[in-house]
């Protein structure tokens, strides 16, 4: 089940326009091995019994690394290995005795909402040296331990792999001081190092997410958004300093979600005489009306000289040379704290799973590896190639050669760079834009609209669409109240002020309804799109924002006023729309159904078996269902595309009764809206609780509209921000290339009306006519969906019987996976 899965910040190349050939292949950019037998194949229980697997964390702790211990604890038990937990990182295994614990399913029951790490993490100075090492290699060999997981940062990944090189020596030495007989050292003659890479700082080249990254970006956007309120109310600047010594992620991505005016990060400095800009643009911001200044710090931060920037010596400045009151808030640990997001927790998951797998083929040539995550694919990578690339950001850094730097940082790193600097101008060229921000007289004007139900982040690609818009000389046209606004006319010119602080808000500031053109009349909106002179039109939505351009595409023949360039950006909870991985708002969703299960599970705190039904949205898709399942450790996701009958639910409970017996307190069932119009929620409800008495008593909850509600998830103003960025770019293209004499625009092109989509690593533009082809209209689903294949983990995690399809691939070590 894919982190979004967001998911925080997916790797996004520049968009390109697919045909459904060209989708299928867009996985092979990068230089993939698949082994043998290998996607889509099974992995039977107990298929590598008589293996033992310890795993351990280490380093600086990171939310989601107790989602990966659970994962990898119950993945090894699934296929027949014994698993054990290292406390206290390498220090717990120079240590040994207690330390090194053989882990049983409970023991990582009730952890996966849990911040840092249960098992403790430790720096040890005694395992940097051979000695260390050795009294290490001993302890696991006590414990016929010969498969390592290391949760943890670079340093902690080199270490193991040092480990792992000295291996047959170190036996050596333990044979020859006769502290282990040569039957021992002959039976563990091999180690092996699979790493899995927990940093909030999102520091490691080669995944596009480290462990903790999106949930340091949560708590770094909860207080931007609280802050943002005092600082609105009394007029104040404020300084937040982010953690990122030697990586600027988190601070840029912060930046560019929450609309800061100012960021400092250590792979690009500013330029000489930043001083000045900076003190410049606060001014005028405020000159244009803005009531409060956000400047975002990494601790790393540097000038192009690589004398040192700090929250400090901002504040200084802003406060001796504009005399505003300017407050610093240095977030330090608070980052690290808190519970897991869901994409944290569903990566652990997969990544926990797919390490285990790796380990148990690893054979003693094989090199140790990263499992990694690849667009919403997990792939294994070779460790030291990573290791090494990670260390050349900081040797470009340390030589000045800032270019290099950002580009070892991988394409993601680069986009949320281009993005936020795009983004971070004053206000569009007086060329293009009056005193009030609104566009002078142009040419050509970009229409935007909002169709279907509301969902977060739809707000974000306005004004990310809007102030592109402008900047490149274009007037945007917000159209209110969908394409029932567009009949009655409702149809007003957009500015750039307009749209300031929209990032952070959810709903629909423009209005949305879910009426299509059809029943709207198309007359009535081709007569519209006439007087108002619509060149271009973006539609953010869900279904009824795919099925709306749908229509006017097949209907071009007929009205020439819709043979103009149109886009989709999907924008729904569902996560429904063919064409692309993810849609705006499904990420914030999976976050409030997580929050909101981790608090009725907790609610049970003091009583004694108790099962929970949980209704989740989503119309047909299960989706939802089936990523919070997994996010919030449910015993079972009930949905629409995996048939289910009686005798199945009637085995659940059963399997739910032998876990309660067994000592575990609470369970979870989750239940898509319309998984069966029979087996209703209160159907299921009443089974459990009839089929359950005596053992446990249950309850339900109906989530509803709790699920739309909130602001959006850094993911989900990161993808939106840049997506409207690529929709203005795609429709300003288009026009250039189909405009007449007359003024007037013309093309009908299926190329040009499109779905962006996230497919894979890439935005992707595909033709609706196209996607018309792969979707199931009666029940508003694409025919393929590719979270599927992480149903039985989710079965898996919760000790059912099932078999586990391996989803992950290896990459060659000279493949970029940024």
């Amino acid at each position: 089940m894919d982190a979004s899965v967001s998911f925080s910040d997916a790797t996004v190349t520049d968009g390109v326009c697919a045909t459904q050939e060209r989708r299928r292949h867009l996985s092979k950019g990068m230089s993939i091995i698949a082994a043998a037998g290998r996607e889509g194949h099974k992995v039977e229980k107990n298929s590598y019994a008589g293996k033992s697997i310890a795993v351990f964390t280490s380093g600086g702790d990171a939310q989601g690394m107790n989602p990966a211990v659970r994962a990898v604890v119950r993945f090894a038990i699934y296929v027949g290995a014994k698993a054990f937990l290292i406390r206290e990182g390498y220090q717990g295994m120079v240590d040994g005795g207690d330390n090194i614990v053989e882990a049983h399913w409970k023991s990582v029951s009730d952890i996966i909402q849990r911040g840092g790490t249960i098992i403790g993490s430790a720096r040890c100075k005694e395992f940097r040296e051979r000695e260390g090492r050795k009294k290490a290699a001993y302890n696991l060999i006590q414990k016929n331990i010969t498969n390592l997981v290391v949760i943890g940062g670079d340093g902690s990944l080199t270490g193991a792999n040092m480990f792992r090189q000295e291996w047959s020596g170190l036996l050596a030495d333990l044979v020859k001081e006769e502290k282990i007989t040569q039957a021992q050292a002959d039976k563990c003659m091999h180690l092996n190092i699979v790493g899995m890479v927990g940093s909030i700082d999102n520091d490691f080249c080669g995944t596009d997410m480290t462990i903790g990254t999106d949930s340091a970006l949560h708590r770094i956007i909860e207080s931007v958004d609280a802050i943002a309120t005092t600082a609105s109310s009394h007029q104040r600047c404020f300084i937040l300093e982010v953690m990122g010594r030697h990586c600027g992620y988190l601070a840029l991505v912060a930046a560019l979600a929450s609309e800061a005016d100012w960021v400092f990060i250590p792979e690009w400095p500013p330029e000489h005489g930043w001083e000045d800009v900076l003190c410049s643009k606060l001014a005028n911001e405020r000159v244009m009306g803005q009531r409060l200044n956000i400047v975002i710090i990494a601790e790393g931060a540097i000038d192009m000289a690589g004398k040192a920037i700090t929250a400090n010596g901002v504040q200084k400045l802003i406060t001796d040379r504009l005399k505003y009151d300017t407050r610093v808030t240095v977030l330090g640990h608070v980052q690290r704290g808190g519970s897991p997001s869901a994409f944290d927790r569903v990566l652990g998951c997969r990544m926990g799973a797919e390490a285990v797998l790796a380990l148990m083929e690893a054979t003693q040539d094989t090199p140790p590896c990263v499992v990694s995550l690849d667009g919403n694919q997990t792939v294994r990578v070779p460790l030291m190639h990573c290791v090494d690339k990670t260390r050349g950001v900081q040797k470009a850094m340390d030589e000045k050669n800032f270019e290099l730097a950002v580009q070892l940082r991988g394409r993601s790193f680069q986009n949320n760079l281009n993005m936020y600097r795009k983004l971070s101008k004053l206000k569009p060229p007086k060329s293009v834009c009056d005193a009030t921000g609104h566009s002078i007289t142009v040419p050509f004007n970009l229409g935007v609209m909002n169709v279907g139900a509301p969902a977060c982040g739809m707000n974000a690609v306005m004004r990310s669409f809007v102030r592109l818009g402008l900047t490149q000389g274009y007037s945007v046209l917000g159209i209110h109240g969908g394409w029932e606004g567009l009949a009655n006319g409702e149809v007003l010119p957009m500015s750039w002020t307009e749209v300031q602080g929209w990032s952070g808000k959810g709903g629909s500031f423009l209005g949305t309804k879910r009426t299509l053109p059809d029943k709207v009349g198309y007359a009535k909106v081709a007569a519209q799109l006439k007087k108002h002179k619509i060149h271009g039109l973006l539609c953010i939505g869900g279904f009824e924002a795919y099925n709306s351009i749908l229509q006017l595409s097949q209907k071009r023949s007929e009205f020439p006023e819709f043979c103009i360039p149109a886009i989709v950006i999907p924008a729904t909870i569902s996560n429904n729309v063919p064409g692309t991985d993810f849609s705006l708002g499904a990420d914030t969703a999976l976050n409030e159904i997580a929050d909101i299960c981790d608090r009725i599970k907790q609610s049970a705190t003091g009583t004694k078996r108790r099962v929970f039904v949980i209704e989740t949205m989503g119309g047909f898709c299960g989706y939802l269902a089936t990523l919070s399942g997994l996010a919030g450790g449910a015993d079972q996701a009930y949905i629409f595309e995996e048939h289910f009958e009686i005798k199945d639910l009637q085995a659940d409970v059963a399997h739910l009764g032998t876990k309660i017996a067994d000592g575990i307190q609470r369970g979870l069932i989750i239940r898509n809206e319309k998984a069966n119009s029979n087996y209703t929620t209160d159907f299921i409800h009443q089974l459990y609780t009839e089929e359950g008495k005596g053992i446990f008593s249950c309850r339900k909850n109906v989530l509803g509209h709790m699920q739309q509600g909130g602001v959006p998830s850094p993911f989900d103003r990161n993808m939106a921000t840049k997506q409207g960025g690529k929709a203005v770019d795609f429709l300003i293209e288009k026009i250039q290339e189909n405009k007449r004499d007359d003024g007037t625009v013309y093309t009908d092109d299926i190329d040009t009306a499109v779905l962006l989509g996230l497919v894979k690593r890439q935005s992707v533009f595909t033709p609706v006519e196209e996607l018309s082809e792969e979707t199931d209209f009666t029940h508003r689903i694409p025919k393929d969906q590719w979270w599927l294949k992480l149903r039985p983990l989710l079965r898996i995690l919760a000790k059912h019987e099932s078999t586990y399809e391996v989803e992950g691939v290896e990459v060659e070590s000279d493949s970029e996976v940024d």
